[in-house]
């Protein structure tokens, strides 16, 4: 089987490998950069999903199945949250989707957002880092450790896995 991932990011392709280890799942894996077709802050759980999905379809033309997976912030009574989310398209036509871990961001961070500026470079003053979204993740910061970004996209991945394969029987 030849599997897709829209991205090159270190952080969302480790995730994958990871996952796919964790499942005992062996493929042929294909990583490529892809569109999201949303903003390049997504601002709502609705984008986010929307950006995952985009981004598998965005690269499913040569390939059995693809994953995309997206970041993205929403607002629910005032606060700004850090979501993820994940989608695994087939070539059948299928698509999957999951999301991930849920944290309110700092009110500092979520001023940013709110003016326009993306979470990524944020991230990296506010943790005076280079490139947090590359590994960590924001996730990684405001979870001091306990979760970084690989761990929270490879959980989003055996979530879409376990539903392609309960739905494959």
């Amino acid at each position: 089987m030849k599997l897709c991932v829209a991205s090159t990011n270190p952080a969302k392709t480790g995730a994958v490998a990871s996952a796919l280890e964790k499942l005992g799942i062996q493929v042929e894996i294909n990583q490529q950069e892809a569109q999201s077709g949303v903003s390049a802050q997504p601002f709502s759980i609705e984008e986010t999903r929307a950006g995952a999905i985009n981004r598998a379809h965005y690269v499913l033309a040569d390939c059995d199945a693809a994953i995309g997976l997206e970041g993205g912030v929403f607002e629910l009574d005032g606060t700004l949250y850090l979501c993820n989310w994940g989608a695994l398209v087939t070539s059948g036509g299928a698509v999957y989707v999951a999301g991930g871990a849920q944290v309110p961001l700092p009110a500092e961070i979520a001023m940013l957002l709110r003016a326009g500026e993306e979470l990524g470079p944020v991230m990296d003053r506010y943790a005076q880092e280079t490139g947090i979204r590359h590994h960590k993740g924001a996730i990684g910061i405001l979870t001091a450790g306990k979760l970084n970004r690989v761990e929270l996209f490879s959980q989003i991945v055996v979530l879409l896995f376990g539903q392609w394969q309960a739905n494959s029987d």
